[in-house]
C-alpha cells in the first residue's frame, strides 16, 4: 500500500536522510553511540501519536495502518508511555482502547 502525496512533497526518506545528516554534523567528530536505538527512539513515538490521532484514538485501526498487531501496539504504546493524556493535547480524556 502507497501513501498518495502532493507532488511539491519531499519523501520521507529523504526528510530522515537530512535529519540524520545533521546529525552526524552536529557531532563535531565525535563518534555516535547506539544509533538506530537513537532514531527508533526518536521517530516511534511521533509516529505511533500521529497514527493515532489519524485513527481517532482507535488502536484497533492504528494497529493495521501501522501494519502491527494490536498486542504490539499496545506494548508500544507503554514502552514510551503513550497514553490518553500525550495524545489529546486538549486536556481531554481520549479512550485508548477502541
Amino acid at each position: 500500500m502507497s501513501a498518495h502525496r502532493s507532488s511539491d512533497t519531499k519523501p520521507l526518506s529523504q526528510s530522515v536522510a537530512e535529519c540524520i545528516d545533521d546529525y552526524f554534523r552536529s557531532l563535531n567528530g565525535h563518534r555516535p553511540s547506539e544509533l538506530y536505538t537513537t532514531v527508533l527512539d526518536q521517530i516511534e513515538p511521533p509516529l505511533l501519536r500521529a497514527t493515532l490521532r489519524y485513527c481517532d484514538n482507535n488502536q484497533s485501526r492504528a494497529a493495521e495502518v501501522l501494519g502491527l498487531n494490536r498486542a504490539t501496539l499496545r506494548k508500544k504504546l507503554r514502552q514510551h508511555k503513550i497514553g490518553p493524556r500525550t495524545l489529546s493535547g486538549s486536556g481531554l480524556d481520549a479512550r485508548l482502547d477502541r
